[in-house]
């Protein structure tokens, strides 16, 4: 897939004419297939390498930011027009239900999930039910022990590689020095990633 149809999303969802530095790049990378790893800086427009490729690829694929951030982001990309759900332990049983139904009928652009969900019982069956292209997961550096904000949920998602080894993953985060990033990729275990490092 060329950038053409991405930059046309650009324009339709988000009113911009032209990406910022490495958005391209990374965009580029996600429609071959590869991994990637990001470090850009918080309001770099982060969200836009793996939410353009959500409108732009065929079939529903499956991002992971923190549980506090996934109602705003959802709601707005709803505004935007952008088909978009979230399932984490804040919504009922009959909200998680109507998510799911639309997930496995391909009705979704993006599916957030919060990683407590993610690890927790059968989720990941759910998801082989479901049709996905590309594994989104912000605040990467969470997964690390060497980051400023390790969360341990984030270790259990290098099952995403074992269950999935077809789907690409890119893991974002603003901020993680040469430790931490390896350990991301290890953890993650990314294969042969792109890095991709925006500093503005």
């Amino acid at each position: 897939m060329n950038l053409d149809k991405a930059k046309q999303a650009l324009k339709r969802y988000f009113g911009y004419d032209q990406f910022r530095p490495l958005q391209a790049e990374i965009i580029r990378a996600i429609f071959a297939g590869k991994d990637a790893l990001v470090l850009m800086p918080t309001g770099g427009g982060k969200s836009v390498c793996f939410q353009i490729p959500a409108v732009t690829m065929p079939r529903p694929r499956g991002g992971f930011p923190l549980i506090s951030l996934m109602k705003d982001q959802v709601e707005g990309l709803r505004a935007n027009g952008i088909q978009a759900a979230f399932l984490n332990s804040a919504i009922d049983s009959r909200e998680q239900l109507k998510v799911e139904e639309a997930f496995y009928a391909g009705a979704l652009n993006l599916l957030y999930v919060s990683p407590e969900k993610l690890v927790s019982g059968n989720f990941i069956s759910i998801l082989k039910r479901g049709k996905i292209n590309l594994f989104a997961i912000d605040e990467a550096h969470c997964i690390s022990a060497w980051g400023h904000d390790f969360r341990p949920e984030y270790t259990q998602m290098g099952m995403l590689k074992q269950h999935f080894p077809q789907v690409p993953v890119i893991a974002l985060t603003a901020t993680a020095d040469k430790l931490t990033r390896k350990d991301i990729v290890d953890q993650l275990k990314l294969e042969e990633p792109g890095i991709f490092h925006c500093l503005f």
